[in-house]
């Protein structure tokens, strides 16, 4: 009854969000231009990329609940959410995006369970990646100042990982950051700034300790 009762809830709110957007037209700007150029926009005031986050969150649901065993169908569902995938990869459940189209995967990719990537800016991971359970990367980012917050801005910048990446478990990367070509992020760390390649980063702020000589 409590899940009825929340299905019902929340489409009724969704059909508000789309009759307001209606009647409000000059609030139908195009956010998603702004968006995707990396300046201020308001993701509320765009009808369009509020039914692209619908669209992707229920493919991600789809994915979700789909029986481990089934991988074609698993995988299947992850082609349709992602802007690009290599040919072999492994997304263990559960897997969340907002938009997925902005998501960009290499050649033998593989993340554990509960990746979740905020992908208002353009995500791309290179070959032979590796991502612990528990992960977080976030492109989006918002005003400090409160007024500007209490406008509904927004911003985002691109995350970007080279190949042959080990990101660890519990790992939150933050918008704009680059983690360079064969650099481990250890568990637990908090990237906020450009981790360069052949290095392995620990810690809150993440810092490199140690490069990796082949």
């Amino acid at each position: 009854m409590k899940t009825s009762a929340t299905f019902i809830f929340n489409t009724l709110f969704c059909k508000q969000i789309i009759k307001y957007f209606l009647k409000n037209k000059k609030f139908k700007l195009n956010e998603k231009h702004k968006m995707l150029n990396e300046e201020y926009y308001h993701a509320g005031l765009d009808l369009k990329l509020f039914a692209e986050r619908q669209h992707c969150k229920n493919l991600c649901y789809q994915h979700n609940i789909t029986s481990p065993q089934l991988m074609r169908k698993r995988n299947n569902l992850i082609t349709k959410i992602l802007g690009k995938i290599g040919k072999s990869f492994l997304i263990e459940q559960p897997f969340m995006c907002d938009y997925g189209y902005n998501i960009e995967i290499g050649e033998n990719f593989c993340s554990n369970h509960n990746l979740l990537i905020l992908d208002s800016a353009k995500v791309k991971i290179g070959d032979n990646v590796l991502v612990g359970p528990n992960c977080s990367f976030y492109t989006s980012n918002h005003p400090i100042n409160y007024k500007e917050r209490e406008l509904g801005k927004e911003s985002a910048k691109p995350i970007t990982l080279g190949n042959n990446v080990w990101i660890g478990g519990n790992v939150v990367l933050l918008a704009g950051v680059t983690i360079g070509d064969n650099s481990v992020i250890g568990a637990g760390s908090i990237v906020s700034k450009d981790i360069p390649a052949n290095s392995v980063a620990v810690g809150n702020p993440c810092k490199v300790i140690k490069t990796i000589f082949s």
